[in-house]
């Protein structure tokens, strides 16, 4: 199992950005996909989760309204859109799968959110 994140980066408070994450050595649909983030001192935390098949989505309420998970089965890819971002989103956000009973993580994208 493989995870990738791309699309960090840094950008001003209001502003948006797109997460990728690009799976790979399972059967992507047929699994839940996460998005959870880190800030310095703190835990992780889970900001969304998209189920298999049927799409279902929830989030933390941190980000509700703002965040989007959404995935293309086609392409093994989960997304994450961020907009109107806060400083207080600035985090390593990380990809993550639950297959064959054990968690799996990608690398973890940095996203920092400053004027």
């Amino acid at each position: 199992v493989q995870l990738v994140e791309s699309g960090g980066g840094l950008v001003q408070p209001g502003g948006s950005l797109r997460l990728s994450c690009l799976a790979s050595g399972f059967t992507f649909s047929s699994y839940d996909m996460s998005w959870y983030r880190q800030a310095p001192g703190k835990e992780r935390e889970l900001v969304a989760r998209i189920i298999r098949f049927v799409g279902i989505t929830n989030y933390v309420d941190s980000v509700k309204g703002r965040f989007t998970i959404s995935r293309d089965n086609a392409k093994s890819t989960v997304y994450l859109q961020l907009n109107s971002l806060k400083p207080e989103d600035t985090a390593v956000y990380y990809c993550h799968a639950r297959v064959w009973d054990s968690d799996f993580w990608g690398q973890g994208t940095q996203v920092t959110v400053s004027s």
